[in-house]
């Protein structure tokens, strides 16, 4: 889950016709990613049941559906690239939108790349290392070696970057087939006693409000990338028609196809299996495909290798978009003069995603991650209530009912309020992150222009210097 694989990029317009399946192949293509491999563990060691894990990842799905309508409203309201980046902006003003934009540079794709590739890095050595856990030194250095290798290609070439993405795309849903296929075939030889409701509801551990909370936050980060479809509203072949069918189409897919992997997991292995093994597919295989079980580390290695390779792809859209509203140095959304590639905002991304690889602990970033991206979904769906309120004239191509947003912000503000309760170190660390934009946003954005002659000069020549090293120009040759 929680990364970005489009074939879209900064230097790139893609063809004006993505129709429903392109569209529906957008949004299911990005939400699987790692998530599903990696998060059933944290979503059922803060459930404490199997029962109630199902319960949170089909209600995370059901949730996640109502944000994605209300994102489609504004998708079409405004129809601006950036997806909530840009919403925000023009609701809420020019310091949100660049608190937004600060701390998705920052933090939500750096962490978000550095998960997809420690998992790559899980997959790929864990049949080296059978019967011990693999040496964190080489998970990280195989993990770095995939960003550079990936950024080299998304530099190079845009086309190498979507073949890449597409190949990867097929592989993850192959994967996913096999487990749920294995599951069915478990349950029809009766291997289905963690299912029964007497079994499925007995508690471990009895969860806290805090657990449940954090069980639906891994969720959610297994459901990340479901707004992504907002990025190219542009783009679609009639969008008001299109977007709302493409998310109720796709978003019910993949909850299904989450919780039937969840349900194939648990015919092969019992809950306490499940919370020791750190590749849970692996496991999966190892049990129930006997010869056959190499496919799975493959395959995992395969859909996390895209998800890194998109990750890449969708993070150079967001700087383009900043760097056009002037929230950020020009020099980021330069492209090279003959490859049209963002090679600035790839570089930048790259660096700051080998930064958090050298920090601490997988599940935390998670937390980290999860607890600010969904702050700001609620931000932007309270935006839809707002934009109702103060702009109700404008035209809304999509109108949907006050009851969705408002189901989802009550929802939203539990979810927060619990998180904040119960981990109050990470979401203050995560905050405390975001609010070091502000300082930013007014001496760099607000006052920029006001900076003494000497500083400017200095910026001018970086920038000249660092446009004749990567070759790049303002796209439209400026």
């Amino acid at each position: 889950g929680g990364e970005g694989g489009g074939d879209d990029g900064g230097g790139v317009a893609l063809k004006k016709e993505i129709g429903l399946l392109s569209a529906c192949g957008i949004i299911v293509g990005n939400i699987i990613g790692s998530g599903i491999f990696v998060s059933p563990k944290g979503v059922l060691e803060n459930s404490g049941s199997v029962g109630l894990a199902l319960v949170v990842w089909g209600a995370t799905g059901a949730i996640t559906a109502v944000g994605a309508l209300c994102y489609a409203e504004l998708g079409v309201t405004i129809p601006r690239s950036g997806g909530d980046y840009a919403y925000v902006t023009q609701i809420f003003g020019g310091l949100a939108g660049f608190l937004r934009l600060w701390i998705a540079v920052l933090v939500i794709y750096p962490t978000n790349q550095a998960v997809i590739a420690l998992t790559f890095a899980n997959y790929i050595l864990h049949p080296l290392f059978p019967s011990c856990p693999v040496p964190e030194a080489a998970l990280r250095l195989l993990a770095a070696a995939c960003l550079l290798l990936l950024t080299w290609v998304n530099c190079a070439s845009v086309r190498a970057a979507t073949r890449v993405q597409d190949v990867f795309t097929a592989g993850k849903l192959l994967a996913l087939a096999l487990i749920i296929g294995t599951g069915l075939v478990q349950i029809c030889r009766g291997q289905w006693q963690w299912l029964s409701p007497s079994q499925a509801f007995s508690f471990w551990e009895q969860p806290g409000a805090g657990g449940v909370a954090l069980a639906f936050l891994q969720g959610s980060f297994a459901y990340g990338g479901w707004n992504f479809l907002n990025y190219v509203t542009e783009e679609l072949v009639d969008p008001y028609r299109n977007l709302p069918r493409a998310i109720s189409i796709s978003i019910p897919l993949v909850t299904f196809v989450y919780v039937a992997a969840n349900v194939a997991y648990v015919t092969a292995m019992s809950p306490r299996e499940l919370l020791q093994s750190n590749a849970v597919a692996v496991t999966f295989g190892e049990k129930l495909l006997g010869v056959m079980a190499w496919v799975m580390p493959l395959a995992v290695a395969l859909s996390t290798f895209g998800g890194v390779n998109g990750s890449l792809f969708t993070c150079s859209r967001l700087f383009y978009a900043g760097a056009r509203e002037g929230h950020l140095p020009a020099l980021l959304a330069m492209i090279h003069v003959d490859r049209r590639t963002p090679i600035p905002a790839l570089l930048v991304t790259c660096v700051s995603t080998l930064l958090m690889l050298v920090t601490g602990d997988i599940y935390t970033l998670i937390n980290y991650v999860g607890f600010v991206n969904y702050l700001w979904y609620g931000v932007t769906v309270a935006g839809l209530v707002v934009l109702r309120w103060r702009q109700p004239h404008l035209p809304r191509p999509i109108r949907v009912s006050l009851f969705f947003p408002a189901v989802y912000l009550v929802f939203w503000a539990a979810l927060l309020l619990f998180s904040l309760w119960s981990e109050p170190l990470v979401c203050g660390v995560g905050l405390g992150v975001m609010a070091t934009g502000a300082p930013l946003y007014v001496l760099g954005v607000r006052g920029g222009h006001r900076a003494p002659p000497s500083v400017k000069r200095a910026l001018e020549s970086l920038t000249c210097s660092a446009q004749s090293l990567c070759l790049v120009l303002y796209p439209g040759g400026g």
